[in-house]
């Protein structure tokens, strides 16, 4: 795709689809046999599904804001929370999309790192690649980015301009075919 070609926008703006899908991701949490008692969002796209996910489920919400990439802060959080986990508390990361996998692959690295329990961890996502590097153990929607090239636009995101969306997407063409 060159630089120049237009990203196919799937926006997920309708709240009720998107409340389905909280709703969904939820449920098979609560149904699951393990369970969490933290609900971690993972910024900025985790950030809105894991506050409707806590107010649910009734567990209290942290955030790591990963989308910042501001040297050193949200690597000293999951350092704070790799000893939350060592102390065997059980952790559920929240984000929009596993897409490339490169955050779950970061944030469980650096939480290994710093002595995270990996039993005691878990990622959920709204839509989750399969060919992703990386696995969330709970999903609601699944695709194989292989055969489909569509940028999804949540909620949350379609307020900001086109042009802003259009750029995010080419900043990562490898994504978009």
């Amino acid at each position: 795709m060159s630089h120049e070609a237009e990203p196919q926008l799937h926006y997920l703006e309708y709240y009720e689809e998107f409340l389905a899908k909280v709703r969904l991701l939820s449920r098979k949490i609560r149904e699951g046999e393990w369970q969490p008692e933290f609900i971690i969002g993972v910024g900025r796209g985790g950030l809105v599904p894991a506050v409707y996910i806590s107010h649910q489920l009734e567990l209290p919400m942290l955030s790591i804001d990963h989308s910042a990439k501001v040297p050193g802060f949200a690597d000293e959080l999951l350092g704070k929370v790799a000893g939350m986990s060592a102390e065997g508390r059980r952790l559920l990361f929240v984000d929009d999309i596993n897409d490339s996998g490169g955050t779950i692959e970061y944030i469980r690295t650096l939480l290994g790192d710093n002595g995270c329990e990996p039993d005691n961890l878990r990622f959920a996502v709204l839509i989750n690649n399969t060919r992703s590097k990386a696995v969330a153990e709970l999903w609601v929607d699944a695709i194989d980015r292989d055969e489909d090239k569509r940028w999804f636009v949540f909620p949350w995101e379609s307020v900001g301009t086109k042009d802003a969306i259009v750029e995010e997407a080419r900043s990562v063409p490898e994504r978009l075919g």
